[in-house]
């Protein structure tokens, strides 16, 4: 999927007390800035177009349904493609990903052209059942990002109409890219290479098959995919600008529709792979080449923290434990069918609920530093091709995450509460994270309880009741609605002093 950073890039600099964006106009991760021109690009066939030799006798790597790789075609890409211009379009550009990632397309994708508006009214019809929307709020609640009164569902699918710019769809194997352009809808030829290459994901690497049920082992496995989509997408960029001599197609109108999101913390959690993805394909394929790339897909990462510290791949895998249930009669662990009965955020999630104060309150409260989010060259400006660093002493050395949903009819309606289990490398990490955890509490404005060890109380949005208990290397936070709840959530929680 490629999605637009345009939103997240406004409101971030705003935060960080920058002067201007990130860099020129190379499309990196999601960022889809435009070529300097700012117009777009159409190509025509002229006396200077390439000359495309003959055919090939069997196919080969960078010719594709009877269009080279470097072919000039004739399209007027300002009033919209028709079916025969969208197809030329779309055999080069197929052309174009298998010369640069060396990897043949076994067969061609249905790729179709969708208005931002309809793309949105699709996602505003999407859904879930009652227990998965139970689920997913407290998941977001846990992170002070969604309260469990608001339906985290329908925040992410608008979310998804802001931002998303297109998509490759497994399960009906087609291709969908998102235009602004509401009159006469246009093809971004970068956002089309991107889910070309994800269908060829798929058919050379089944993708598709990959264990994603929980966001941090979709973030870990997107960290492969999308690093390696959006790796050559900026490849594809580059060649557009010079070995292509400008012979891409372009919209004219600014990705994104121009629209807000609905609530940035999701946004900032998904992207982490988008972030740190195609840094960490980067490195394995200068190291290896694209064959140790493909060796990826036999082991892909773990977790999100090998995709941030690429240094750990291989080398430290989460932690195998589980969380016993300890509640009494009236609270039950909330179970999904065919899903496991926990969350997990990962590195990337814990990371996201310390800077996400930075967003809810406008700046003025920084857990970690906005500025520290940036990653920045010699030079002292962004880069470019690697933006943002998910890294901070608080989620530094996470060994595990797993969250557990309770509910209970006693309960006032939405009310849920969560036991939220994490395991660190080493004890001084989980003391890190429980004191960046306090820090959080602090931001929303809890109180300690009297009279309760390590126990909070917060009144307002995500109004509840805390407790956070450290073992060593181990740190359980249980939240309930109340003080008195904690305890039947979870035995031996908030003990008296």
């Amino acid at each position: 999927m490629r999605s637009s950073l345009a939103i997240a890039v406004a409101l971030m600099l705003v935060l960080a007390g920058c002067s201007q964006a990130p860099g020129g106009a190379t499309t990196t991760a999601a960022d889809t800035t435009q070529p300097e021109s700012g117009v777009e690009t159409t190509t025509v066939d002229t006396e200077s177009a390439v000359v495309a030799p003959d055919d090939p006798d069997t196919d080969v790597l960078g010719w594709e349904d009877g269009r080279w790789y470097n072919e000039t075609i004739n399209v007027t890409p300002s009033d919209g493609l028709n079916d025969t211009e969208l197809d030329a379009v779309v055999s080069r550009s197929m052309a174009r990903v298998e010369r640069i990632r060396g990897l043949e397309f076994d067969e061609r994708v249905p790729v179709e052209i969708q208005t931002r508006e309809e793309f949105r009214a699709e996602q505003r019809r999407g859904s879930g059942s009652e227990k998965r929307r139970t689920f997913d709020n407290a998941k977001f609640e846990a992170l002070f990002m969604i309260n469990e009164s608001t339906d985290s569902l329908a925040i992410q699918r608008r979310n998804s109409g802001s931002s998303v710019g297109g998509y490759y769809s497994p399960t009906d194997e087609e291709i969908v890219v998102i235009s602004d352009n509401v009159s006469t809808p246009q093809l971004d030829e970068i956002t089309l290479s991107q889910e070309l290459f994800h269908a060829l994901q798929d058919q050379q690497f089944d993708i598709s098959s990959y264990n994603q049920s929980t966001r941090e082992l979709h973030n870990a496995n997107d960290g492969l995919i999308e690093g390696d989509g959006n790796y050559v997408d900026y490849l594809y960029e580059q060649r557009c600008r010079d070995e292509w001599d400008g012979d891409c197609l372009f919209p004219q109108s600014p990705p994104g529709g121009g629209a807000e999101l609905a609530n940035i913390g999701p946004y900032l959690l998904r992207f982490q792979p988008y972030s740190d993805g195609p840094a960490f394909v980067r490195g394995v394929q200068r190291r290896g080449g694209w064959t140790a790339v493909n060796d990826l897909y036999e082991n892909p990462p773990a977790s999100t923290e090998q995709v941030i510290h690429p240094d750990k791949y291989g080398d430290d895998e989460p932690a195998a434990f589980a969380i016993e249930d300890a509640s009494d009669d009236d609270w039950s662990r909330l179970r999904l069918d065919g899903r496991p009965d926990y969350a997990s955020v990962g590195e990337a999630g814990l990371f996201s609920m310390f800077m996400y104060p930075v967003y809810a309150s406008e700046g003025q409260t920084q857990i970690v530093p906005a500025q520290s989010f940036f990653n920045r060259g010699e030079d002292g400006e962004i880069d470019q091709f690697d933006p943002y660093d998910y890294n901070s002493t608080y989620s530094d050395g996470w060994d595990g995450d797993k969250l557990a949903v309770y509910t209970s009819e006693s309960a006032a309606e939405n009310e849920t509460g969560y036991v939220w289990k994490t395991v660190w490398d080493s004890g001084d990490d989980a003391a890190e994270f429980v004191e960046g955890y306090r820090q959080v509490l602090r931001a929303n404005n809890a109180t300690a309880v009297d009279g309760r060890t390590n126990t909070w109380r917060i009144e307002g949005e995500f109004a509840d009741a805390f407790h956070v208990d450290r073992d060593g290397e181990t740190v359980v936070v249980t939240n309930a609605p109340t003080v008195a709840d904690l305890g039947d959530v979870r035995e031996g929680a908030a003990p008296e002093q």
